[in-house]
């Protein structure tokens, strides 16, 4: 798409006005969806209850922790090699997912009165947000742009997603490993499930980590991906329907600060957290194929990255020099590097996730 062409349809969308467009429209959809399935306005009985009311929680603590983290002097470091009009970036505040996780962890937990599935999808949520957190911790400590090896962070994350699949397997019916399809066609996976379990937690973490990138760009489709899994899984899980809510309220919340030109990053103590629950929603309810299609934009911007890479190695000349597929991965640095604003950007990977959360549920 034509940057310029874009452009016109966006005059005056700045990222206050998307945070604003996103709260109204999540909000009237939960109501219709509330209204739709018989729910009252209870927090622990509704859509709506909870997603408003992390919201606001999540929004009103936020002024307070920026404040401190700022004071902390938690200063996010900027890659060299990222677009240069990051740069001025440097110094955000960053390790933002300490606020807003733990207000939709802790609503949910007390919506559904600890629930068991809540509480293992939260304790889940939790770890993964505490290696993003010691990842950030170092970044700062050392003063650089790296923290854990990658290779020690991937594995604490297939750790935890083993130890997570361990308590499905002893916890859970048999039928958890029938995944749902399109038109009522369920699908038995039996062993194989867990593999496949297992790579969605560390696939999904890696991928909204990925994502987040730009003012409001995960914190946003964040929102929307956990709204339309509250949707679909408001049926058969009520309680995992209040937990996603909860965390669609408090990414709306964190946007409030996050918003371009942001306050606060939710560095990998947010996003390896929301990846997480994310996938433990998923395995949980049975709808992995739903949670593929929700989620689809996080994994073109992983497919980007491996593609970039991949294609780089393929074409390297004797000047160890090769070619590039994309101006820059992940895929939303491409785009701002064909022209296109952060605001352009982030409008675009809204609604992109909100055609995804459309499909997902026709399909239901």
């Amino acid at each position: 798409m034509d940057a310029k062409f874009f452009a016109s349809r966006t005059v005056g969308l700045n990222g206050k006005t998307l945070l604003w467009l996103l709260v109204v429209a999540l909000g009237v959809a939960s109501i219709v969806v509330d209204a739709s399935l018989g729910y009252g306005y209870g927090l622990g009985a509704s859509m709506t209850v909870p997603l408003l009311s992390a919201f606001g929680l999540s929004g009103l603590l936020g002024y307070w922790v920026v404040s401190l983290l700022r004071a902390f002097k938690t200063g996010q470091f900027i890659r060299e090699e990222g677009p240069q009009g990051h740069l001025k970036k440097a110094g955000t505040p960053t390790m933002g997912g300490i606020f807003f996780i733990p207000v939709a962890v802790g609503l949910a937990l007390l919506a559904t009165g600890f629930s068991q599935d809540v509480l293992a999808v939260s304790a889940l949520t939790i770890a993964y947000g505490a290696i993003g957190c010691l990842d950030d911790w170092l970044v700062l400590r050392l003063r650089s742009n790296q923290g854990i090896s990658p290779k020690t962070k991937l594995l604490l994350q297939i750790a935890l997603a083993v130890l997570f699949c361990l308590w499905v397997l002893t916890s859970q019916p048999s039928t958890v490993t029938t995944v749902a399809l399109p038109l009522g066609v369920a699908l038995p996976l039996g062993l194989l499930f867990w593999p496949l379990a297992g790579f969605v937690l560390v696939a999904e973490s890696n991928a909204t980590n990925l994502t987040d990138g730009l003012d409001g760009l995960m914190g946003g489709t964040g929102a929307i991906a956990f709204w339309g899994l509250a949707v679909v899984t408001a049926p058969t899980h009520p309680d995992l329907m209040v937990f996603c809510a909860a965390m669609s309220g408090a990414c709306l919340g964190f946007l409030v600060h996050n918003r371009n030109p942001a306050k606060v990053f939710m560095g990998d103590t947010g996003s390896l957290a929301l990846g997480a629950a994310l996938g433990a929603v998923g395995i949980l309810s049975g709808n992995l194929f739903a949670l593929m299609v929700l989620t689809l934009l996080f994994f073109a911007e992983t497919l980007s990255v491996i593609l970039q890479v991949s294609y780089f190695k393929a074409t390297k000349g004797p000047d160890g020099i090769g070619k590039r597929l994309f101006k820059m991965a992940p895929l939303h640095h491409h785009f701002e590097l064909s022209g296109w604003s952060e605001t352009q950007v982030v409008t675009a990977a809204y609604l992109t996730t909100a055609f995804c959360v459309v499909l997902a549920l026709l399909w239901q």
